[in-house]
């Protein structure tokens, strides 16, 4: 049975585009119907593949955004200036279109319902795709864990999930904190700023809690809120990061 999962995580399977979401001007969350998925973790990615009429092949690996509830699954796609792969994702794919994937990738940057101790996420621009799917899990196995999100992002129109996270944020056992790095929406108390570690002292669980905290971002985003982290006094084996770059790397 082992060998048969991993030989299905491994193979290319098309699945069926069957709705698809805007998110934000250059975000867009594509849904797949796909018959033979193996299932997923909360915070794992998968691959996805396309080829051109002459044959040439790209492929790259994108974050799952929705808890397992089936053969459904959910990519959330940020479209990257002159990518191969995001542009086609992003403009052209429909509803009803074949789309070819592989996985689920991954399992240090997972979150499992029956893990203890509360759960910290870090989320800077599409970062929060996987941390997304972990409140989704979250809410799915009406876990009590308590459970913060530090959303780091340039802007409001920038915000993806608008309306997913306000309905989760009625949770009485998730907070969700948003920092706006450029512009702020009127009304709002904290001046535009980068994550700092007075902000983390200030929003996030702290070293005694002795939270698992998951940060994802940019590779410098994700470096920096490491660094802060561990010398706040984190224990660094409970700091897990995941980062992307312009070129590859899960988005």
């Amino acid at each position: 049975m082992e060998r048969t999962a991993i030989r299905r995580r491994l193979t290319w399977q098309v699945g069926t585009v069957t709705e698809v979401r805007e998110e934000t001007s250059t975000a867009r969350t594509v849904v797949l119907d796909v018959p033979d998925w193996p299932g997923h973790l909360a915070g794992q990615h998968l691959d996805v593949r396309l080829t051109a009429p002459d044959g040439y092949r790209a492929s790259r690996s994108y974050s799952i955004a929705s808890a397992w509830t089936g053969s459904t699954i959910e990519l959330t796609v940020e479209q990257v200036p002159d990518g191969e792969v995001s542009p086609y994702l992003v403009d052209v794919l429909k509803v009803g279109d074949p789309l070819e994937v592989r996985g689920p990738v991954g399992g240090w940057f997972v979150w499992k319902p029956e893990q203890e101790g509360p759960i910290q996420l870090i989320g800077g621009g599409s970062g929060v795709v996987p941390l997304m799917a972990m409140l989704r899990a979250h809410a799915a196995a009406a876990s009590t864990t308590p459970a913060k999100l530090l959303y780091s992002v340039r802007r409001p129109a920038s915000v993806i999930y608008v309306d997913g996270l306000k309905e989760i944020a009625g949770s009485e056992d998730v907070e969700i904190t948003f920092l706006y790095t450029r512009e702020a929406p009127p009304g709002e108390k904290r001046s535009p700023a980068r994550v700092d570690a007075e902000l983390l002292r200030s929003v996030t669980f702290q070293p005694e809690d002795a939270p698992t905290t998951y940060v994802c971002g940019p590779t410098p985003f994700v470096e920096a809120v490491a660094d802060l982290l561990v010398a706040a006094g984190h224990d660094p084996a409970r700091v897990r990061t995941e980062r992307f770059g312009p070129t590859g790397g899960p988005r």
